[in-house]
């Protein structure tokens, strides 16, 4: 019996995927757990397994965006009537299989226009809507979705898809290739101005969404203390004397934070809208930074570990995250984030909070300044940290008493080990 095969939720924010490659085509035998293809969602590019045995008799959508639920391909017999299984699921898509020979077409670069002073208004052809005539235009769902977004009447456009269907890279050259001067109004530009526009992706998509919610939802307040980190300097470097990998600022952060969070239990928390839960795991998140946003991988039971521990997990996770292998689990279940961007020689700055979370830790430079000690002017070596908290479970004192806290265990580190 004929199987269709949908498109699954494969993270918790996931509202579509975008198919990035078919490593098996139609009439191969395809296994359960035979990787089929390549997804992309909002925070990982995904190995999709096939979830049944037999042949595979058809691909929905060879690249491109599909929606949670959207028919991916059907795994069969040889022979089986694919249309006919498709209508009896209620599957039926309006873009049929890639021919065997075609293959996803590269990515092309941002489009580079320059806009030059208009002497003559001509008039572009009208921007596509939701209307029937444009639905009626044979186009993959990337490409009516691009053309959606740049404002592109689909029947101005040659398709060189199968079928003379409007595919990704038809719309690419469109967009490449000298355009009429838009007639709809348009921010203007300087004349003679160069700029790129580069089209949205899916995990910026979301970071806007959440980070959005998170900063107009949440009343965020902002505390800032300064850390003398000499007696951290001190340890680190007696440390790597003898640890098996070279540990960071970054490590010794992580775990000051999650030995603080261990005695201030109110801010390891979430609100819930009706409750606030208090969690009683500590797994800090650490914030990466990829090219096309911010990644939060997760360090579990962070105060159970040690700095060597914490170091290799770091690195692990971050260098999944560059390059857009995490799993949807090792970005999940964090109750409290560090975001550190001190190795970029910035001193001070504020963090949005990371939902569920009800606060995050900011970490600037340690940077070199004189400071009065005992009466007397020394050199110091300072490090700003603000914790951005949210008003509805975190209150001005008990986050104060958090960096306190923090403050000591960074300035005589030996008390992570209590």
């Amino acid at each position: 019996m004929a199987e269709v095969i949908k498109m699954p939720r494969m993270s918790d924010t996931m509202e579509e995927g975008n198919i990035v490659a078919w490593h098996k085509k139609v009439g191969d035998t395809v296994e359960i757990g035979d990787l089929l293809a390549e997804i992309e969602t909002d925070k990982a590019t995904m190995d999709f397994e096939s979830p049944a045995d037999g042949v595979l008799l058809h691909i929905a959508v060879a690249e491109g965006a599909i929606k949670i639920g959207g028919v991916l391909a059907v795994i069969g017999e040889e022979g089986e009537d694919v249309q006919a299984i498709l209508d009896a699921s209620g599957g039926s898509e309006e873009t049929p299989a890639p021919k065997k020979e075609e293959t996803p077409s590269p990515q092309a670069p941002p489009v580079v226009q320059e806009a030059t002073p208009q002497t003559n208004v001509v008039s572009s052809p009208p921007v596509v809507s939701n209307g029937a005539a444009s639905d009626r235009v044979k186009a993959s769902p990337l490409a009516k979705s691009m053309a959606k977004e740049a404002g592109i009447n689909l029947s101005s456009i040659v398709g060189t898809g199968d079928s003379g269907r409007i595919i990704k890279r038809d719309i690419e050259q469109y967009l490449q290739s000298p355009q009429p001067a838009a007639a709809s109004p348009v921010v203007p530009a300087t004349p003679g101005a160069q700029y790129t526009d580069t089209p949205v992706s899916q995990m910026r998509k979301v970071i806007a969404r959440r980070l959005g919610e998170s900063k107009f939802s949440a009343p965020h307040f902002y505390l800032t203390i300064e850390v003398n980190m000499e007696n951290a300097i001190k340890a680190r470097k007696e440390l790597n004397a003898i640890a098996p990998t070279k540990l960071s600022f970054n490590d010794i952060v992580v775990k000051s934070v999650a030995a603080s969070l261990r005695q201030h239990p109110n801010v390891n928390s979430s609100w819930l809208g009706d409750k606030i839960r208090q969690n009683h795991d500590v797994n800090v998140g650490v914030a990466v930074a990829v090219d096309e946003g911010l990644l939060v991988p997760v360090i579990r039971n962070a105060d159970t570990k040690t700095l060597s521990q914490i170091n290799s997990e770091v690195r692990e996770l971050a260098g999944k995250a560059k390059d857009r292998k995490l799993q949807p689990q090792e970005m999940q279940g964090n109750t409290f984030t560090v975001s550190n961007l001190g190795m970029f020689g910035i001193e001070e700055f504020t963090a949005i909070i990371n939902p569920p979370d009800a606060c995050i830790l900011a970490v600037g430079a340690i940077v070199q300044k004189p400071i009065v000690v005992d009466g007397e002017i020394q050199v110091g070596s300072m490090m700003k940290v603000t914790l951005s908290c949210d008003h509805r479970v975190v209150d001005g004192a008990m986050g104060a008493q958090f960096l306190a806290t923090l403050k000591g265990i960074l300035e005589n580190p030996i008390a992570m080990l209590v």
